[in-house]
């Protein structure tokens, strides 16, 4: 099934663990989502902390769309946004369709780091800044509700100075597509 903007105008924390097993495709090519991590406005960590700005807009824009943002000048993050403010870090997947594009855009890595990580991941589905506040129910992107019900793990995000505590990293269990085990 879909997932339409009611799906993503909830609470961050609560988009990000429904999201893990979640199916997402860009262009047809993408897999299984398998680690997320939560931001919200009133998160120390989280970009919209300080209010809009031209950067983090989409944050503050309609639920079901892309916050896509350069990492250290160096890497694509992709991120659905969710309430005013909030936004949820796709941080891996397990790929499933369209591997073979994959591994060319990604340099032929082993299929296991494909989508570990943000970086990796908008490489190899080919996300950039063009897909920032570009709306997620309709192409490129297809994201379908997971099938079944996931066993979920949670802990501490990575990557981040402040907020550090915070356990709005969700990943599943046992997966072995993730960027860090938890």
């Amino acid at each position: 099934m879909p997932l339409d903007t009611a799906f993503f105008a909830r609470p961050a924390p609560d988009v990000a663990r429904d999201l893990v097993g979640a199916l997402l495709l860009v262009d047809g090519i993408g897999g299984a989502i398998v680690e997320t991590e939560a931001y919200a406005p009133d998160d120390p960590a989280s970009h919209s902390f300080a209010g809009p700005t031209p950067r983090n807009a989409a944050m503050f824009g309609p639920a079901g769309r892309a916050y896509v943002y350069r990492s250290y000048g160096l890497h694509w993050c992709f991120n659905v946004v969710c309430e005013p403010g909030s936004a949820v870090l796709i941080r891996a997947l397990e790929p499933l369709h369209g591997v073979e594009a994959m591994r060319e855009r990604r340099g032929g890595i082993a299929d296991r780091l494909l989508c570990a990580g943000p970086g990796r991941l908008c490489q190899a589905l080919a996300i950039n800044n063009g897909h920032d506040g570009a709306p997620l129910d309709g192409p490129p992107f297809q994201l379908e509700a997971r099938g079944v019900e996931s066993a979920i793990v949670v802990g501490p995000r990575i990557g981040i100075s402040r907020g550090v505590d915070t356990p709005w990293r969700f990943g599943l269990k046992g997966s072995g597509y993730l960027s860090r085990r938890f």
